[in-house]
């Protein structure tokens, strides 16, 4: 892991200190299935878990993450969808009201723009709400990356929705040194997903039971 990345683990009281796997005690471990499949199973099954997880997983959130940062960094989030956790109430923080970050997609890349509650938000290409306005911050003006998932393996392999727009980001060596979080119920943990060769693995997970950091990605 990255010297980044342990800084963060001593810092993050929540931080898991063991084998991931042993991190993984619930659900399926998927063999031949294809990730359409896994998406549409999973999908159903967070829309089933999110609403007894949300509140708990939004108050790790909260305790955890604005710790996180150091200097003049912004916090990465990400404008929910449905079904995803909904960590919105992170604007509402006084340490991290103005250091927030919404992803664009424009001319087919995912960019970050600074982002302040109240701010003006248009849908980018992909339809999502974000910011239009501001210039696409550099690698080093984030600190810390979210993004919701589906599911989450063992190995910190991510599965989103197949549009692949965080892997190509952190296929960029800047953008993959900064510690990147899946967000999701613990009951889509799965110890191992389906990878492909253009997965880049995340270095962690936050869910209701707190914030882990995997020992080696």
């Amino acid at each position: 892991m990255c010297c980044r990345c342990d800084q963060l683990t001593r810092s993050a009281t929540a931080a898991n200190r063991h084998d991931p796997i042993h991190r993984f005690p619930r659900l399926i471990t998927p063999s031949t299935d294809k990730k359409a499949s896994l998406r549409s199973n999973l999908r159903q099954r967070r829309r089933l878990l999110l609403p007894a997880a949300e509140a708990a997983l939004q108050a790790h959130a909260s305790r955890h993450l604005p710790a996180l940062l150091s200097g003049s960094q912004r916090l990465g989030l990400y404008w929910p969808l449905s079904g995803e956790a909904d960590l919105r109430l992170l604007a509402e923080l006084p340490g991290l009201s103005q250091r927030l970050a919404l992803p664009q997609v424009s001319a087919n890349r995912l960019h970050y723009r600074a982002w302040v509650l109240g701010d003006p938000l248009q849908p980018d290409a992909t339809g999502i709400p974000s910011p239009q306005q501001g210039p696409h911050l550099k690698p080093d003006q984030i600190g810390l990356l979210l993004a919701p998932a589906l599911g989450f393996d063992a190995k910190g392999i991510r599965l989103g929705y197949g549009g692949g727009w965080f892997d190509r980001l952190r296929s960029d060596p800047a953008w993959r040194a900064i510690p990147a979080l899946a967000v999701l119920p613990a009951g889509c943990l799965m110890k191992r997903l389906p990878r492909d060769p253009w997965d880049v693995p995340f270095n962690g997970w936050l869910d209701e039971k707190g914030l882990h950091w995997l020992q080696a990605v």
